[in-house]
């Protein structure tokens, strides 16, 4: 390894120095909001582009109700425990619409899962360079009213301490992935590796707080000898847990990025535990009433618990997974959380990681399909030598949308004007399952966002950046047509990397606010007209 010159070497250890006291003194108290600054060139580019929408509700329902979980489209990052990414209310239709935001913190600050309480109060993580926020958000001023600090991910100090800032934003670990249960309760794996269900309540003077009311130690089943500001040289192993979801039964479920698929008996406490060999886990589940669907970067497996609580895999389906990660993607295998669907609610689709064209894969459910019938299509999608994504699809009836992510690594992937190639699809399971056809393909550039869709309005919301000539980063949220693919608006958000929004969500609120995880913070849009 090459030693860097002493003045390089000195300014990097001055780097780390700086920041591990930063990390080290905590967050700051809780204050109001403050807006996220725009970098130059904002006064450039158009502010509005297109005309405000007329809503078109579209036909047929939605997911079936998680009996453990709040609401549909409150409950966590894809809107419901099928995974679906749709609102059952109305987003905003371009009248008049207004931007504001809350900055977070200096370095960081993403809030990226967003779930709403009864009352419409915004529940979310935030990621900072001190650690993970669980905070409460007035959803109209984006005000903090409570917040909870979460350990910090070993990426983190990793980052810090190794000035290799790529392992941050390819860690889903941490509490990115919670959801919120049927009584407002946050639940979220920690980076400790403990599951923790936490509440929200009002004190007697009016100010909120957060409680944690059970925590989980998994540590005796997953491998925990993590970096740490105390343990900068671990010599074990260390298996962060991705993501949970409560089966239909209420179990907790579990997965960590080293293929270990567990669940909790929340009335028990009890923890089981399974090993996929060989395999990561990056991306969330899925979870209806027929079992838990899972993705890892070989395989989409079907599960089911055992009456003690084992998991147990009903059926496993391996995919194209390449030869490689692609630019735009976090490893070698699919990006998606699986998508449950169909108006019958009998497929589960995903994409895969081909090497040339990615393939957007529709596969039945069910342990006792044949294996000759399991895969219902296989549709290539994007451009030749540039197709990945590392989001969600869309999903409502027998209908998918995908993105593509491909050039998108982190918020420097696209400074001085830059963008991605872009491109979203629309593509139909024919009525009477024989296979699926594209029915719509456009040119939206939304390089990182996990899009959405209002069944309400029938408007699909990205997160766009396009190339400028003049080196300007400009960001959109721009809504485009369900049935047809078609742009309907664009509203300006704002410029510079702080308005990127690096694999974070669009949330529709139930009052029509469309919110976006960025990188200093949240973004809030809505109508005023």
């Amino acid at each position: 390894m090459t030693t860097p010159p002493p003045r390089r070497r000195g300014r990097a250890l001055a780097l780390v120095a700086a920041l591990a006291a930063t990390l080290l003194a905590g967050s700051a108290p809780v204050a109001q909001a403050e807006e996220i600054p725009l970098a130059p060139g904002h006064r450039l580019v158009a502010p509005y582009e297109g005309a405000p929408a007329i809503a078109r509700p579209l036909p047929g329902k939605g997911p079936a109700q998680h009996p453990y979980l709040a609401p549909n489209g409150r409950s966590g990052m894809h809107a419901d425990a099928a995974g679906s990414a749709t609102y059952p209310w109305s987003g905003p239709l371009g009248r008049d619409p207004e931007v504001t935001s809350e900055k977070i913190a200096a370095l960081g600050g993403e809030c990226a899962t967003v779930t709403f309480d009864a009352a419409g109060r915004l529940v979310t993580v935030c990621g900072t360079f001190s650690g993970f926020l669980l905070k409460l958000l007035d959803p109209r001023t984006l005000a903090t009213l409570a917040e909870y600090k979460l350990p910090q991910r070993s990426s983190t100090v990793e980052a810090v301490t190794r000035l290799d800032f790529e392992k941050i934003f390819k860690d889903t670990s941490g509490g990115a992935y919670f959801y919120l249960d049927d009584r407002d309760r946050v639940v979220l794996a920690d980076s400790r590796q403990h599951v923790l269900r936490i509440a929200h309540r009002q004190k007697a003077d009016g100010a909120w707080e957060f409680v944690v009311e059970n925590d989980w130690d998994l540590t005796s089943l997953v491998p925990h000898d993590c970096v740490s500001w105390t343990n900068l040289f671990p010599g074990g192993v260390c298996d962060p847990v991705t993501s949970v979801m409560p089966d239909w039964d209420g179990r907790i479920w579990w997965a960590t990025r080293l293929g270990r698929v567990g669940t909790v008996d929340p009335a028990t406490g009890a923890l089981r535990v399974i090993r996929l060999d060989g395999e990561e886990i990056q991306n969330s589940f899925s979870v209806a009433e027929d079992g838990v669907s899972i993705v890892t970067d070989h395989a989409l497996y079907g599960f089911r618990a055992d009456a003690d609580g084992v998991p147990r895999v009903q059926w496993r389906e391996t995919y194209d997974r390449g030869t490689g990660t692609k630019p735009g993607s976090v490893n070698q295998g699919s990006g998606t959380t699986p998508d449950l669907f169909g108006t019958e609610d009998q497929y589960v689709a995903i994409t895969d990681n081909a090497d040339d064209r990615m393939n957007v894969l529709v596969y039945r459910r069910g342990a006792d399909v044949p294996a000759a019938e399991r895969l219902v299509c296989k549709v290539p999608v994007f451009g030749s030598g540039a197709s990945t994504t590392d989001n969600s699809l869309i999903s409502w009836g027998d209908s998918l949308v995908v993105e593509n992510n491909y050039g998108y690594e982190n918020p420097s992937s696209l400074l001085l004007g830059r963008s991605v190639v872009g491109g979203a699809t629309r593509i139909d399971v024919r009525a009477d399952g024989s296979g699926c056809n594209t029915v719509w393909e456009s040119d939206v550039r939304s390089p990182s966002t996990v899009p959405k869709l209002s069944t309400a309005n029938g408007l699909l919301y990205f997160y766009e950046k396009r190339p400028h000539a003049w080196g300007i980063d400009a960001w959109y949220l721009t809504a485009v047509d369900f049935r047809t693919g078609k742009r309907a608006f664009s509203r300006f958000t704002g410029t510079g990397p702080a308005y990127d929004n690096n694999w974070a969500p669009i949330t529709i609120g139930p009052d029509g606010t469309a919110y976006v995880g960025v990188f200093n913070g949240i973004v809030a849009v809505r109508d005023t007209a």
